[in-house]
């Protein structure tokens, strides 16, 4: 599958299916992996990196879990390529930026990648749609399971996998809920929430995960200490925590229309309103709007568009996309410009 068909095809993780979509838009686990014998990549040489390549690759080929997968080489891609990965929740941005051979396995209809050379020789990840983060460890951990039976991995009777970075060590997991938390936010208890999440051995990140900012209200949830702990026990203790929080939103969004229901319903109108007929669109503006927009949907405000559109737009917007489409070099306000165009058609047609 070429990038432009990779552009076109919806992502499954997108389609505001599984449990809680009106709040949770996908789940990911993610597990680290080193071979034996070969220095982390943070010291790695070219031929170490040709080697890990080369190796996963072959082992892969021998998977039935990765049979189907789309091998993208980095090398090969230049800095627009890389970027439209990153917002597609493939690759991370440590890997869109480091120098040298790597790349990313694609699974069909993007519910899993592969990625090779990034800080850990494998990042083994799946994405599915809504509150779902068993379902994700389930594809995660066949993968792994295959992979581990043609590769050497890095193993510690006592430390469990050994990894690039000492926080990842023992069971190499992460799981992630990416999670839409307006109401939290505009009764002002978001700060008193997030001071919780901490004091409970989970951190917040932003989008696009570690060092990105929080946007449109959108906060990922995951876990910190992956050391002494089982997977069963990360999984659990993440999904406690957040049906926890889920509560609070919707504890939190009954309040806004019992104490502020006229100023609520304008908000989400003049969001729907802007982005229904707007000429120039920021990205920033778009994930600040469809936050507003989205709230109206979760609370029965607004009959239309669906959120599997909304989850959809949400990547096709950003930068690298609105450029590989437009198939020109658009500098902001040509980008701001498409942007809006695409919105607004895709409004009027109100679904995915």
């Amino acid at each position: 599958m070429t990038l432009d068909q990779l552009v076109k095809q919806n992502a499954a993780w997108l389609n505001a299916s599984g449990s809680y979509s009106d709040i949770i838009v996908s789940s990911r686990v993610r597990l680290a992996r080193n071979l034996r014998d070969i220095p982390f990549a943070t010291l790695t040489k070219a031929s170490d990196e040709d080697r890990i390549v080369d190796t996963v690759l072959d082992a892969a080929r021998a998977t039935e879990s990765l049979a189907k997968a789309e091998y993208y080489d980095l090398s090969s891609m230049d800095e627009l390529e890389r970027q439209l990965l990153v917002e597609r929740h493939l690759i991370s941005p440590t890997l869109a930026m480091r120098a040298g051979r790597g790349g990313v396995m694609v699974g069909p209809e993007e519910t899993y990648s592969v990625m090779i050379n990034e800080e850990d020789h494998l990042r083994i990840q799946a994405l599915v749609a809504g509150f779902e983060p068993h379902a994700a460890w389930k594809t995660v951990d066949a993968m792994d399971t295959e992979l581990a039976s043609h590769l050497d991995i890095a193993f510690d009777e006592e430390f469990g996998f050994l990894t690039a970075c000492p926080t990842n060590t023992g069971t190499g997991l992460r799981a992630s809920i990416l999670i839409h938390l307006p109401g939290l936010v505009l009764v002002q208890t978001i700060e008193q929430v997030l001071r919780g999440i901490s004091q409970v051995g989970l951190t917040v990140r932003g989008f696009y995960g570690e060092g990105t900012d929080v946007v449109g209200g959108l906060f990922q949830i995951s876990n910190q200490v992956t050391l002494g702990i089982s997977e069963q026990e990360i999984l659990d203790t993440i999904e406690r925590v957040v049906r926890q929080i889920i509560d609070y939103e919707y504890d939190a969004r009954n309040t806004l229309v019992r104490d502020a229901k006229a100023q609520i319903e304008d908000k989400i109108g003049r969001a729907y309103g802007i982005l229904s007929n707007a000429h120039v669109l920021s990205g920033q503006e778009f994930m600040n709007l469809t936050s507003a927009v989205r709230l109206g949907i979760g609370l029965g405000l607004l009959p239309s568009p669906d959120l599997k559109l909304l989850n959809d737009l949400m990547v096709r917007i950003q930068p690298s996309h609105i450029q590989r489409v437009s198939e020109a070099v658009l500098d902001s306000e040509g980008r701001d410009f498409h942007r809006a165009q695409l919105v607004r058609e895709r409004f009027a047609n109100g679904s995915a």
